[in-house]
């Protein structure tokens, strides 16, 4: 089985990333980690006080910071923030120095996805749909731009969306 050596997730807040990302490190046997927890241990506190305390901007320059490093690293399955993509120098580090998976999810399956999550910040709105709707227009043509491969995540089990993105990346 040869697969790259690392392997970068991105995609919206609810498309899987983390937990599709954990389950295909163990099948690989690669190291997982996921950059908002990254940013969230070595802060101490979560995304959602990041967000209160030094706004959207503050959090972007420190997740700019977790990306660049993270994606130095060997062997390595990397699930990015929803918001990861938005930073060119994020995207550069990332074309750079891995392969591409956009876990793409209908803004339905976002929405229940996400619907049960309070550490949302950027859904703390009055219409998180909407929101979410809004954040998936701006963000999926950069996600398709950077990405090798493109993964729906649907109503399917982790485990068989993982044997399929196996299956995929050995086959290009």
């Amino acid at each position: 089985m040869r697969t790259p050596e690392n392997i970068f997730l991105v995609g919206s807040m609810g498309a899987g990333k983390s937990t599709i990302g954990k389950q295909l490190a163990k099948s690989l046997r690669k190291d997982f980690v996921d950059s908002d927890n990254e940013i969230e241990r070595r802060t101490g506190v979560d995304i959602s006080y990041i967000f209160d305390l030094e706004g959207e901007e503050g959090f972007r320059r420190r997740e700019q910071q977790v990306i660049n490093e993270l994606t130095q690293g060997r062997d390595t399955v990397l699930a990015t923030g929803g918001g990861a993509i938005l930073s060119a120098e994020n995207r550069a580090c990332l074309v750079a120095r891995g392969f591409i998976v956009y876990l793409y999810a209908p803004l339905d399956l976002l929405v229940e996805r996400t619907s049960r999550d309070r550490n949302r910040p950027l859904l703390n709105g009055d219409d998180p749909r909407q929101r979410l709707s809004e954040l998936l227009e701006e963000r999926d043509p950069l996600y398709r731009q950077v990405a090798d491969l493109v993964m729906e995540t649907d109503q399917r089990s982790t485990r068989l969306v993982v044997k399929d993105l196996i299956r995929q990346i050995e086959e290009l």
